[in-house]
């Protein structure tokens, strides 16, 4: 298939287009390389793939109506994947008009541009944090999702219900997946496993939040990039049991569909932690500190329909995805 995926310099995007790649399909990647992190990284994944013959890259902005349209009309996607966001919770703190013109902006550019291009189906991200101040375990897609608690939370939550109205009014399938802390090699260097593989191996003490009692989530990126291809190749349909007076959030009579897509074994950050400094051969000091805004106590995924519809079956421990995080970052940051 002739598959357009955004943000293929980033973490996720960059391994999905190489499975894609490897599977026989043509890539357009999209992509504007900003700096909120190293973009060094961002060509180190891109250098992987980028001169394979069945892909093509365009370096630009989700919020440029014109160059998305232009992306659009020269490759003529059959299904699209959007990956590209600005990415961070603590960074929406400081920054709020990043993600209103990335998450928002550039994700209605996205949907006017499926729309007229009568695209098959389009994948997105969607996040976690959706389920903000929620405490009840494990996160469950019947579960309301009405208390964010940053706006990149709200930036998804808004992607949900932006891509309803395009199933509805135009009959567009649509699938958020709500992913659950993605780790592994390639990985961001905002997130917890690189800050803390780089300060363990300097012997540099860590700053460990809400006292060290988060658990998360942890999802392999390889069980990730497996979910979204199942999802992708299984177009959403209307939900023939889908009640309008006691309405599921995850479907509707639209062609729409929700889920999380996670590894539904929540792990205690300390023991990640431990699993980190077992790797590095090293143990270092822990600063333990208060909740940060923004943050949640604990993630879990109840990956149930995932499961049900497409076969999801994610299959990495956090021992055995540590074990290969760490054997990348020891080669890319000799």
């Amino acid at each position: 298939m002739r598959i357009l995926v955004t943000g293929t310099a980033g973490f996720i995007g960059a391994a999905l287009a190489q499975r894609l790649l490897d599977r026989g399909d043509e890539v357009y990647g999209f992509d504007n390389h900003n700096d909120y992190y190293d973009p060094a990284l961002k060509e180190a994944r891109l250098a992987r793939f980028i001169d394979h013959p069945n892909y093509t890259h365009q370096r630009a902005d989700l919020a440029d109506a014109a160059a998305v349209d232009q992306a659009f009309a020269a490759f003529q996607p059959q299904r699209v994947v959007n990956l590209a966001a600005q990415a961070g919770v603590r960074y929406s703190l400081q920054n709020p008009r990043a993600y209103v013109q990335s998450n928002l902006v550039g994700f209605v550019n996205i949907l006017e541009a499926c729309r007229h291009g009568k695209v098959g189906h389009l994948v997105y991200a969607s996040s976690s944090s959706v389920y903000g101040a929620n405490r009840k375990m494990p996160f469950a897609l019947e579960d309301a999702v009405d208390h964010p608690v940053s706006l990149y939370a709200a930036s998804k939550k808004a992607n949900e219900l932006m891509a309803h109205t395009y199933s509805h009014l135009y009959g567009l399938p649509t699938t958020g997946l709500r992913f659950f802390t993605v780790y592994g090699p390639w990985g961001r260097p905002d997130m917890s496993p690189i800050l803390f593989a780089d300060r363990i191996s300097r012997g540099e003490p860590i700053d460990v939040f809400n006292h060290g009692h988060h658990s998360r989530d942890f999802t392999y990126i390889d069980d990730i990039v497996e979910g979204v291809i199942r999802a992708l190749d299984h177009p959403a349909e209307p939900d023939p049991a889908y009640d309008a007076e006691k309405p599921n959030p995850a479907t509707s009579s639209a062609p729409y569909r929700v889920y999380n897509i996670g590894n539904d074994q929540p792990v205690q950050l300390m023991r990640f932690i431990e699993l980190l400094e077992q790797n590095l051969g090293r143990t270092t000091q822990k600063n333990l500190l208060p909740m940060q805004p923004g943050d949640v106590a604990d993630t879990w995924a109840d990956v149930s329909a995932l499961r049900r519809d497409v076969g999801y079956a994610p299959a990495t421990s956090i021992e055995d995805g540590v074990a290969r995080f760490v054997e990348w970052y020891r080669g890319y940051y000799a």
